[in-house]
């Protein structure tokens, strides 16, 4: 599996990442969970994305991690959902960092990203301030926002943070065209999210109501198809491989699509051809298709 520095931080990182939401997933035990765990390193994949908000998800990561701690490049979110604490202020924030530490069984946070915290609020600079002291103490390696458009432009401009997350798709480019070039100039790691565009394609019908609706309806307009009829190996490298891209995570609970987007990584970038015609397709609609949050 390729590897690549994260950004201008000290962490190296798979091209290929595992975003952990789906050891939660219904019925998956314990048991299940740690194979897919295990695989997940078997095939090369050492950045592992979590968050509060995902069940069980660190809580299973934390009983997992132990003997594996040094292998993985660990991230979460913070700064919501915290016992006693309002959402959004710097208690949530400190609170929220010692429970992650706690949870996931380890000493400290590889990345920790503010997870879709409104610009007002990364402005007054209280948040931003509490995260950047648990960097200071040692308990988060590298400060990172999680986000879209103006407030991820924020962030960006910032200087504040070591590490963006954005959506990066064949559907999603805004981030792609908008703020990628500046964050690889200042030397910012970056990590897509959803570069298979929560897999649109599989709809025959508008999926009314499902997560990847606006993206099937992109995709309609965009009106192009994989060259090589493999949406997966297409949709991944066109996110894995655009320029300032550290990881692109892909969430599953199937070892097997997880090893079929990493074989994707493993053939390289898209022809030249084949990418600009997905960029082309996107043009037209840049101005009114903002990052999907």
């Amino acid at each position: 599996m390729l590897q690549r520095p994260l950004g201008s931080s000290s962490l190296t990182v798979s091209a290929l990442g595992f975003g952990a939401g789906h050891i939660d997933v219904g019925d998956m035990t314990e048991r299940e969970a740690r194979v897919l765990l295990d695989g997940v390193l078997e095939l090369g994949v050492t950045f592992i994305d979590t968050a509060r908000g995902y069940g069980a998800s660190e809580e299973r990561l934390g009983r997992w991690m132990s003997p594996h701690r040094e292998a993985v490049v660990l991230s979460t979110k913070v700064g919501y959902d915290v016992p006693g604490q309002e959402d959004w202020t710097a208690g949530a924030v400190r609170e929220g960092v010692e429970r992650a530490l706690r949870v996931l069984q380890t000493d400290r946070i590889d990345v920790m990203f503010l997870h879709s915290c409104p610009v007002e609020v990364l402005q007054t600079g209280e948040v931003v301030e509490a995260l950047l002291a648990c960097r200071s103490a040692g308990k988060v390696l590298a400060a990172g926002y999680s986000g879209e458009n103006v407030a991820l432009s924020w962030a960006g401009e910032s200087g504040l943070f070591d590490v963006l997350q954005t959506s990066v798709n064949i559907a999603d480019q805004h981030s792609r065209r908008a703020v990628l070039p500046f964050a690889r100039q200042r030397g910012i790691g970056v990590v897509a999210k959803r570069p298979l565009a929560n897999a649109a394609w599989r709809y025959r019908e508008r999926p009314i109501g499902v997560y990847g609706e606006t993206y099937w309806q992109r995709l309609r307009h965009m009106n192009v198809q994989p060259q090589a009829d493999d949406w997966v190996g297409t949709a991944i490298r066109f996110s894995a491989f655009t320029p300032g891209v550290s990881t692109a995570i892909v969430g599953t609970s199937s070892l097997s699509h997880l090893a079929h987007a990493a074989m994707a990584v493993d053939r390289g970038p898209l022809p030249l051809e084949e990418a600009h015609q997905w960029e082309d397709a996107f043009r037209p609609h840049e101005a009114e298709w903002s990052g999907e949050v």
